[in-house]
């Protein structure tokens, strides 16, 4: 039995989960390789090895001829004779090789065929591994910063992670332990090769789902999210489930989950709203935490009218148009708002049907608002640091 190779081959299935049959097929093709730069050819060389006890044997298949013109391919009638009484012309001799007296090159060559099928079996292993992880979220550690790109180790292998998928104003420091999304894992002859995002929506939504269990076993369904990584995030929730508060659960008590994500995103604001299948309401939702006197969708055109009160009008459109911004990718509406007095004046109540005065119950195109509605937020009452009482957090 050949103990040392066996112990060899268990070891590297262990540690590097390499098939064991993978191993022995490299050390066949490393005493192929072997015989070859011995011999000149090996054509006719056949290796077997025994993967119970790794044992190995190599043999040169010679064909039994009367004038011995190839010494490698052939043997003479009475050397065959020797070797077993029963062979004649034209019977095949199976003649054992001393791998041993292969010359140093050779030896050196089949060693390095080992050692590259370890090297390609490796990577594919950890390639395998990490393309299971794509589109999900890891927890990797912060190693150096490469320029302006920042390299993530994310256990067996590093991960980039880009300067256009980082948060602006995000630093890390060496050792640091951080949530990313992993965009791509690409085979290459170095190793598996992985990307990763901060900035990417889903990396959001897979928060939700580690960290709300109601999202994870499908209780609860995020359909929309529209971020601006670092700043706002909104997201629609809808329940399966009748009796779950979808916004409550993805809250928590006290905001206990919602606040864990804000915490991994480093104080980025999260505004969760009910989703509606009617857009009109759904519009009314995403433009939370403003205040909608109402709103008329056009489906086909996936335009929408917004009329506000006038003291809500920079609390919907938000600091820097974001609200309305991040209202229109969420609902994939055109969003179009008007103040109270905006619409008296352009006769919108009338074009509505509408009295002015009537509230119906309950849509915005992103950067459609006029250069004059840009204003800055302003502190309201209802507009308060925390949550409101449908959950969605406020700046």
């Amino acid at each position: 039995m050949n103990k040392e190779l066996l112990e060899a081959m268990e070891v590297l299935e262990k540690e590097k989960n390499i098939a064991k049959d993978t191993l022995i097929e490299a050390i066949e093709n490393s005493l192929l390789t072997a015989c070859k730069n011995h011999f000149g050819k090996a054509d006719n060389v056949k290796v077997t090895v025994n993967p119970n006890t790794c044992d190995f044997a190599v043999y040169a298949e010679k064909t039994v001829v009367e004038q011995v013109e190839d010494d490698i391919m052939e043997i003479s009638l009475a050397d065959a004779k020797m070797l077993s009484p029963k062979y004649d012309l034209g019977d095949t001799v199976q003649i054992p090789l001393d791998s041993k007296k292969f010359g140093r090159i050779a030896t050196q060559n089949a060693k390095n065929v080992i050692l590259q099928k370890i090297r390609e079996e490796e990577r594919k292993v950890l390639y395998n591994e990490y393309y299971t992880k794509e589109k999900d979220v890891m927890t990797g550690i912060v190693q150096r910063y490469l320029g302006r790109n920042v390299s993530i180790n994310l256990g067996r292998v590093d991960a980039i992670l880009n300067e256009s998928e980082q948060v602006k104003g995000e630093t890390f420091r060496p050792t640091e332990r951080i949530k990313v999304y992993v965009l791509e894992v690409k085979d290459t002859p170095k190793g598996p090769r992985v990307s990763v995002s901060r900035t990417h929506p889903d990396l959001v939504k897979r928060l939700f789902e580690s960290e709300v269990a109601e999202v994870r076993d499908g209780t609860v369904e995020i359909k929309a999210i529209a971020r601006e990584a670092g700043s706002r995030t909104k997201i629609a929730v809808k329940s399966n489930d009748s009796n779950v508060d979808p916004v409550g659960a993805c809250v928590g008590l006290n905001g206990a989950r919602v606040n864990a994500i804000v915490s991994e995103l480093r104080g980025e604001k999260i505004d969760i709203i009910n989703w509606d299948d009617n857009p009109a309401y759904l519009i009314e939702n995403a433009l939370s935490p403003a205040k909608v006197i109402c709103v008329v969708a056009d489906e086909e055109e996936r335009e929408a009218q917004v009329i506000v009160p006038d003291y809500q009008l920079s609390l919907a459109i938000g600091k820097e148009g974001q609200n309305a911004r991040l209202a229109a990718r969420l609902t994939g509406f055109k969003i179009d708002i008007k103040s109270e007095t905006q619409a008296r004046e352009m006769g919108l109540f009338e074009q509505m049907g509408l009295q002015y005065g009537d509230a119906p119950a309950p849509s915005f195109e992103e950067d459609s608002f006029e250069e004059d509605s840009l204003e800055e937020t302003e502190n309201y009452p209802e507009y308060e640091e925390g949550y409101q009482e449908d959950g969605n957090q406020q700046e």
